[in-house]
């Protein structure tokens, strides 16, 4: 009689044990399905932001705060003046033409701030790479 007694005790309290850690079980669950939702809803507004603020930046954020150096080839394209980084293979506007003229052709560091809305460098300095 004792043993059986010890068995529906063992199993009473083994089936409390598996229906608690179950429960438990189920809300760590729960509280990991809902995270990466919201995570997924973050992350999927933050596309549509970041076309937002690049269709209309604040003023401020549009030029570079200090002068940046970059370098490259000075080219000419759509008869401008240009300068051409050769890895990016990207194109920046010179808004003084006249400083710009003397390295045509050449590779060059040019030190000014961005506009990022034209993309732009109002130039500081040209130096010849050598």
């Amino acid at each position: 009689m004792k043993t059986i007694l010890l068995r529906f005790s063992m199993a009473a309290a083994l089936t409390l044990l598996v229906v608690g850690l179950g429960g438990w079980s189920y809300a760590q669950q729960a509280d990991q399905d809902s995270a990466p939702a919201s995570r997924q809803q973050s992350e999927a507004a933050t596309p549509q932001q970041q076309q937002n603020d690049a269709q209309t930046p604040p003023a401020s954020d549009t030029m570079t705060h200090e002068a940046t150096a970059f370098s490259g080839r000075i080219t000419k394209e759509d008869g401008k003046l240009v300068l051409k980084d050769p890895v990016t293979k990207v194109s920046y506007k010179l808004d003084d033409q006249t400083k710009a003229k003397q390295y045509a052709g050449k590779n060059v560091k040019v030190s000014g701030k961005l506009d990022m809305n034209s993309n732009t460098i109002q130039v500081d300095s040209i130096e010849p790479l050598s």
